[in-house]
């Protein structure tokens, strides 16, 4: 059995930057990812990264140009996805496998006990034991109980299907969630004729409604088609039947490809975690407290695996509670981090930050809203992207932010300056009177602050 002071189960974004950060302390350090593919992590290999890339190869797809041009071009944007990815994967790789204090091992992790780790690689298996633990194994998609989905080769996930070579001429998505979406408005872009089947009355139903208006509003205008109330019942071949839970009638659609966006949950199927005493909820998300520590307190969770917002950011901000948990005088803590931000990258994005107008009038506060049409913000005239709409919520007691939503371009920028005014809790008039420069799209907050 190898003795370590540390052993990381995941590759992703905190347990590497945690993995740097004990080394620079001279601790030895065992990094277990099951995958050489993912090295770096979900956000490098499969997610932000190769979704981004593939995003902005889309924006800038010839419209006009002919269905074996669309082919040609979107095979271009995967080997440049593919390019991108390849040497962010080899350079992570390096930056641990070269450090001294740090031993990657390629293959799957589980506990055996409290404080060690079986480890299955393709030659052998080993046990690794230390004092400290951290589990960083991520999130997966979930797959629905849908006939015919499983081993059909014309059958995606969010992952499978960045590896599709050849675009689709009808891409069929199961799920109208931000997953779905994104997808659906990256295809969409490349050319492919796009079907969203979402099981619920309404789309993205966490957005209040004129938000969720708008982007359906705006994706349809790319040829997108929405299908509410869609029941998917089987898929045969590349026929998605499904019914409208509406009318009861059963309705078919032919498809090239695919999309099962049905959600993602805490990757922890395989890793023995009742051997080593760490409980997981409903959801199948480890249990931590406020420093991450999990119902044995020398196994620390970070990142997607112990639920709620599922994003690279999180993941390294749960790296800086570790690291002062561990080497400081252990302030920061998980509720510090709130509200967060996050964007949708459709075209244009959507970004919010804190509650929405419906969940502020749920909690019974008096608010004022204000809203700004994309289209009234000079820069956005300048950039001839108009669709959208902004909103924000705030505490008409107190004169405090309490939500805000962006749906236009560069959003996913903006957004950051309306988090930084929520976290040093100015008044929403910190930014009404702010001087931005001009032309720009964060300057609309002038006229959306002017409540």
């Amino acid at each position: 059995m190898k003795k370590y002071d540390a052993i990381i189960i995941g590759f992703g974004k905190g347990g590497k930057t945690l993995a740097a950060g004990l080394a620079e302390r001279n601790f030895t350090v065992a990094m277990i990812e099951r995958s050489d593919k993912m090295y770096g992590g979900t956000c490098i290999n499969i997610g932000c990264i190769p979704t981004k890339t593939l995003i902005h190869s889309a924006k800038l797809a010839d419209t006009s140009a002919s269905w074996e041009q669309k082919r040609a071009y979107y095979r271009q944007s995967v080997a440049r996805k593919e390019e991108v990815t390849s040497f962010l994967r080899q350079k992570n790789y390096r930056n641990l496998s070269d450090n001294p204090n740090i031993t990657v091992y390629t293959g799957t992790g589980s506990f055996v006990g409290p404080d060690v780790v079986e480890v299955r690689m393709a030659e052998e298996t080993i046990q690794l034991q230390a004092q400290q633990i951290f589990v960083n194994t991520g999130a997966e998609t979930i797959i629905p109980p849908i006939g015919g989905v499983k081993d059909n080769p014309k059958v995606y996930t969010s992952t499978s299907i960045m590896e599709l070579a050849e675009l689709p001429k009808h891409l069929v998505i199961v799920g109208g969630g931000y997953i779905g979406l994104e997808f659906a408005s990256m295809y969409a872009s490349f050319g492919s004729q796009v079907t969203v089947l979402e099981s619920y009355s309404e789309l993205i139903a966490r957005e209040d409604r004129d938000i969720a208006a708008s982007v359906q509003e705006v994706l349809e205008k790319k040829g997108i088609t929405f299908c509410l109330n869609a029941r998917v019942q089987s898929v045969e071949g590349t026929v998605v039947v499904y019914q409208d839970a509406v009318t009861g009638k059963i309705l078919q659609l032919d498809a090239d490809a695919i999309l099962l966006a049905t959600g993602r949950r805490p990757n922890t199927a395989g890793l023995n975690l009742p051997e080593a005493g760490v409980e997981v909820n409903e959801r199948g998300a480890i249990i931590v407290n406020e420093h991450l520590q999990t119902t044995n307190p020398n196994i620390r969770a970070i990142g997607d695996v112990k639920g709620g917002l599922q994003f690279t950011y999180i993941s390294l901000d749960d790296y800086r509670i570790l690291r002062e948990d561990l080497f400081g005088a252990g302030e920061r803590k998980v509720s510090d981090r709130e509200p967060v931000s996050y964007s949708v990258f459709i075209d244009p994005p959507l970004s919010r930050i804190g509650m929405s107008e419906t969940e502020a009038r749920e909690k019974g506060l008096n608010i004022k809203v204000n809203k700004l049409p994309v289209s009234a913000i000079p820069r956005a005239r300048t950039l001839g992207n108009t669709d959208g709409l902004f909103k924000v919520i705030v505490d008409a007691d107190t004169d405090k932010i309490v939500g805000c939503t962006l749906f236009g371009p560069e959003s996913s920028e903006v957004i950051n300056l309306v988090a930084m005014a929520m976290k040093m809790r100015q008044e929403y008039t910190f930014l009404r009177d702010f001087i931005f420069t001009h032309p720009s799209m964060s300057e609309a907050l002038n006229d959306l602050m002017n409540l």
